[in-house]
Parts: structure tokens; C-alpha cells; sequence
């Protein structure tokens, strides 16, 4: 019912910037909220940022103050705004967004398919 297409990833040398977006599709009343993860070669999944729809937001502590986690509810989109990126920071990042179909009904999760990030000089 829901897809949600990730985009933005690439190369950037370290001290860079990237834009990641999630594009939500389908039936969709709100974007609950949305979580970005991300998963580096040989390492766990890891939490790296949250937003809800009223807009607070929460980050893991190695990205704070360098990261920013925002949703365009007309645009359906999420964003993760990710600055001065270092090299600790390659790894595939998945966003995750509760979506609610219909208003006053309970949310349903769905997955992006992921998209690289490779900080390297």
C-alpha cells in the first residue's frame, strides 16, 4: 500500500554535506513519524535520528549537531540533512516511517529500500 523510494546518497569527501530524502507513496493520511538507520560494513543496524509529526526530533549522540531530521507532510518526504560527514559515517541508510492510512486508525511501518553513503577522501 505504502512504498517509500530513499535518494540523495553518494560519495563526499569528508567535511561534507549530503541530503538524503524519503519519498512516501500510496495511500497516506500523516507520516506518523519517520526514523533513519543506518548499517556500515561489518557493524549492527544503528538509530541515527527520529521525527514525529508534530515535529520533535531525537539523534544519536554521534550525529548531534551535525545531522537534521525534518518531514514535508504535503510532500510526503522525509529528510536527513547530514553535514560535516566523516568517514565513521559510510554505511547504507534506511529510513522507517509510521504511516497512518487513515486518520483515528492505528499506524502501519514500512521500510525504504536504502541508499549509500561513502565519506572518503
Amino acid at each position: 500500500q505504502v512504498q517509500l523510494v530513499e535518494s540523495g546518497g553518494g560519495l563526499v569527501r569528508p567535511g561534507g554535506s549530503l541530503r538524503l530524502s524519503c519519498a512516501a507513496s500510496g495511500r497516506i493520511a500523516i507520516i506518523s513519524s519517520m526514523l533513519w538507520y543506518r548499517k556500515a560494513p561489518g557493524k549492527q543496524r544503528e538509530w541515527v535520528a527520529a521525527v514525529v509529526s508534530g515535529g520533535a526530533t531525537n539523534y544519536d549522540d554521534s550525529v548531534k549537531g551535525r545531522f537534521a531530521i525534518s518531514i514535508d507532510q504535503n510532500k510526503k518526504t522525509g529528510y536527513l540533512q547530514m553535514n560535516s560527514l566523516q568517514p565513521d559515517d559510510t554505511a547504507v541508510y534506511y529510513c522507517k516511517a509510521a504511516i497512518r492510512h487513515t486518520l483515528g486508525r492505528p499506524t502501519n511501518d514500512y521500510w525504504g529500500q536504502g541508499t549509500q553513503v561513502t565519506v572518503s577522501s
